[in-house]
């Protein structure tokens, strides 16, 4: 792995302006670029680390926190505030709830308009990856932007074939992208079922994927979560980092 730096970006969005963490390797630039989607817990030292190790592996990634909606938050310490339901509801209300797949696909424009005036950026197809809410975000954005992103890797998203108008399933016959999806075992988030119906969906339309389920709860990726699971986080990065050198450095 390379040496990284970070350095943030202010995007000017309709609702304001989104802080972006870019992380990225020292060295000769540019780099293949990746967008990655938060978990619930928001912007905090675990989901950095991720992004600082996935630019490590040779990417310009790009960490939007999606709560800029909602205003600046303390230091988030998910093991405290997912252990007690009060803190958590509040959370939830005020700060995930201002997340909604319009607003965030509206940032993810202005994201990918800005990335491409960023020297460390390179331009044209990129990635996106996400974490709970942020794998639905990824695969959403996947057929959001199909001229723009290649692949979309989600792991312990929820709510990827449900009933809901914004489910992204059903975006599944815009996707151009190589998609790839992680869930959890015992998940409520994405039972059997709906591993099934989206399954379908991408098979109807024509998508090259892969949906697997991991031997983890749900949430096994972030150190810092409850459910975290080191040799299943491990495992992620065995599927992550080979899905994106085959899309966006087959070419470099």
């Amino acid at each position: 792995m390379a040496d990284t730096m970070m350095r943030t970006l202010q995007v000017r969005t309709s609702d304001g302006i989104c802080p972006v963490h870019l992380h990225f390797p020292t060295g000769k630039d540019p780099w293949p670029g990746a967008i990655l989607y938060m978990d619930g817990p928001g912007i905090r030292p675990a989901i950095q680390e991720i992004a600082a190790r996935l630019a490590g592996a040779g990417y310009a990634v790009a960490l939007p926190d999606l709560f800029y909606r909602a205003g600046p938050y303390p230091p988030v310490d998910p093991r405290i505030i997912w252990s007690d339901p009060n803190l958590k509801a509040a959370h939830r209300e005020r700060y995930m709830e201002s997340a909604k797949p319009k607003g965030v696909m509206a940032d993810t424009g202005a994201l990918l308009e800005a990335l491409d005036g960023v020297p460390e950026v390179s331009r044209g197809k990129i990635g996106v990856v996400g974490y709970c809410m942020g794998g639905r975000l990824a695969l959403i954005a996947a057929g959001t932007f199909p001229e723009r992103i290649a692949v979309a890797a989600s792991y312990h998203g929820g709510g990827l074939a449900n009933d809901a108008p914004s489910s992204p399933h059903l975006l599944a016959p815009r996707m151009r992208a190589k998609v790839y999806v992680a869930g959890a075992i015992e998940d409520g988030n994405f039972t059997d079922a709906m591993k099934a119906r989206l399954e379908q969906a991408l098979t109807d339309a024509g998508v090259d994927h892969h949906v697997e389920t991991y031997p983890a709860r749900h949430g096994w990726v972030p150190r810092d979560l409850p459910a975290h699971d080191p040799a299943e986080a491990e495992h992620h990065w065995r599927s992550l980092l080979p899905l994106f050198d085959g899309v966006l450095k087959s070419g470099r």
